[in-house]
């Protein structure tokens, strides 16, 4: 299963037959094990990486570290649910560290996520702070490297 599960996570496109002959399986076996997977819920969803930057779309993501104060009974989840069903947020975390929770918020603009910011997530109850860093480059995602490698320039040995 563990097999199927990296190529499919490295290449969600890739057809059961195709993953049948890459792992020395059948493509019935390779078809129970994704049904399987997705019946449990361990795949959780196909995903597709874009470069935004490149589709001329202007979008502008932030990382924002929330210090919170977790409630007796429920700790930290409680107040990530209602952090994470904002449509802005992509990602909620519970992290180590000086604080508790990592968002990632996007928007269209550096104003649209200081806007969040400061008149949604800083207002909720329990939130005792946050520190917002602002992404400027994305170098590699989920595996995938944005970035195209520079050309090799070196000059041609002969023998």
């Amino acid at each position: 299963m563990r097999e199927i599960l990296k190529i499919l996570e490295s290449d969600s496109r890739l057809s059961p037959e195709e993953i049948a002959t890459m792992t020395g399986k059948t493509e019935d076996e390779v078809r129970r094990v994704i049904e399987e997977c997705e019946r449990k819920g361990i795949i959780r969803r196909y995903k597709t990486s874009i470069d935004w930057e490149k589709a001329g779309e202007q979008q502008v993501f932030a990382f924002i570290d929330v210090k919170v104060s977790p409630e007796r009974g429920v700790g930290f989840d409680d107040i990530a649910e209602r952090i994470y069903r904002y449509p802005e947020v992509h990602s909620v975390y519970l992290v180590s560290g000086t604080h508790d929770l990592r968002v990632v918020v996007s928007g269209t603009n550096m104003k649209e996520v200081a806007f969040f910011v400061a008149e949604k997530l800083a207002t909720i109850d329990r939130v005792h702070g946050t520190s917002t860093h602002f992404l400027l480059k994305t170098y590699k995602e989920d595996g995938v490297i944005f970035e195209a490698p520079e050309p090799d320039r070196r000059l041609a040995v002969a023998p």
